[in-house]
């Protein structure tokens, strides 16, 4: 599935719409702890967290993922935004909680991989 596609299905809203979103997504992983995310997550995830500060784009972009989704109206601060760009990382926002955008994700037939 492409970005842009599950951007379009979810109606999240993209805080880095400067950046390709025409990128593949391989599967999901969802955490909130920077090491379970650098231990766990595949290259081409999606990565679903409420963590907003500057560290989520390096471990983003270390471990080659597709994008983040800030849930639950998380948004990111000036720094954070500007890193992404810098890094390349699509972070977009929803207004759903973990739980529920994590079912969404697995009805379009992402998976943990």
């Amino acid at each position: 599935m492409e970005l842009q596609d599950l951007i379009n299905s979810l109606s999240l809203e993209i805080k880095t719409p400067e950046l390709d979103l025409h990128r593949e997504v391989t599967g999901g992983y969802a955490s909130d702890l920077l090491s379970d995310v650098i231990g766990n997550a595949q290259k081409g995830n999606i990565w679903v967290t409420l963590q907003i500060h500057l560290n989520i784009i390096a471990v983003a972009s270390l471990k080659e993922l597709s994008g983040i989704i800030l849930v639950s109206n998380r948004n990111p601060d000036t720094d954070t935004l500007k890193k992404a760009n810098a890094e390349n990382v699509p972070l977009m926002t929803s207004t759903l909680p973990t739980f529920d955008l994590v079912g969404k994700l697995y009805a379009l037939g992402l998976r943990c991989r």
